[in-house]
């Protein structure tokens, strides 16, 4: 445990998006969650409850809004409100996976920044701090006026891929212009090439590549990415890939949306050849349920505990995380 930090000082909340990527935190913290009730009543309306007094206490709350996206971000709101109205001193708001992120900017006119919203009723609701993981933009950051940590996890399934493949001959791969600085800082560490599909998306979940930008062939290449959705546009990018003598094709992608019909496009590309292995965070939690070939589920379970603790500690930083986590020296 972190300086000054005792376990019996922790409370740590879990819910329905999230059963188990917090079940994996409590046993890394080696703590017991706050039991909760958690009820419906007949009309859909959520009632949620604490059963242990929080009064004066530090909680944290852990809950990915995923699918079904507007129940888990109404329970999640009204946990909050739950607690701040128990008299919780400080809520730590974890949200593995932040459901309206790619809604951060008006691309056309009446467009809502829905983004924002999401901050705004959390911050309403009576969050103290948010922590979010690999959010589509991290000016996302700036929609917040309460402390807002936008973790990074992409280097998790980087050094779970690096560590499995041993491949050389590697490129790092971005799929398109808005993913360049995470590929960029991954081919830095790693001391690796860098490469960048050229991408445009007429329409929601519609994406043509047109361009490679960066030597490929015959490579094993790495594509970084923070989301796969419906999975249209990864496999296009690796078809591409492919087509441009790409030797080998690893996907590390830290949420696992998987909308239909994801399973079965990735399915069909692994059995295809196209793709070798896919790595994917659990930070949606479905993602176990999907039946995937050559599919590799990365627990973020140790990762959040360390952050958690370093939350519950004066002196704590989330930096020092980061150094430990960052797949630095795997190449050598």
């Amino acid at each position: 445990m972190a300086n000054n930090v005792s376990k019996k000082n922790i409370l740590i909340v879990g819910l329905s998006g999230a059963k188990k990527i917090t079940n994996s935190i409590c046993k890394h913290l080696n703590v017991q969650q706050v039991p909760m009730t958690i009820s419906r009543f007949a009309d859909g309306e959520i009632m949620v409850k604490p059963e242990v007094s929080v009064r004066y206490k530090v909680v944290t709350v852990i809950q990915s809004i995923s699918k079904p996206v507007n129940e888990n971000l109404m329970e999640l709101l009204i946990t909050i409100d739950a607690l701040k109205r128990a008299s919780a001193k400080i809520i730590n708001v974890v949200i593995p996976y932040y459901a309206y992120a790619r809604q951060d900017r008006k691309t056309l006119g009446r467009e809502p920044i829905t983004s924002k919203l999401v901050a705004t009723l959390l911050e309403r609701a009576g969050a103290s701090r948010i922590a979010i993981i690999d959010i589509h933009s991290e000016q996302t950051q700036g929609f917040f006026d309460i402390p807002a940590d936008a973790l990074k996890a992409s280097f998790i399934t980087v050094r779970e891929a690096i560590n499995k493949i041993h491949c050389s001959n590697l490129v790092v791969v971005s799929p398109d212009y808005g993913g360049v600085k995470r590929a960029r800082q991954i081919s830095a560490i790693l001391n690796l090439p860098l490469a960048i599909l050229d991408k445009r998306r007429p329409t929601p979940n519609h994406a043509e590549i047109s361009n490679i930008l960066g030597d490929i062939k015959n490579k094993n290449c790495l594509i970084s990415d923070d989301m796969i959705d419906t999975a249209g546009t990864m496999v296009a990018a690796c078809k591409v890939l492919k087509d441009h003598g790409a030797k080998s094709i690893t996907i590390a992608a830290t949420h696992g949306i998987l909308s239909d019909p994801a399973t079965e496009r990735l399915s069909k590309a692994v059995k295809n050849g196209i793709i070798s292995d896919i790595y994917l965070t659990n930070s949606i939690e479905s993602v176990y349920a999907r039946k995937i070939p050559n599919l590799h589920v990365c627990d973020l379970g140790k990762y959040l505990s360390e952050i958690i603790k370093v939350y519950y500690s004066e002196n704590g930083s989330v930096s020092t995380v980061y150094e430990h986590y960052a797949p630095r020296h795997i190449m050598k």
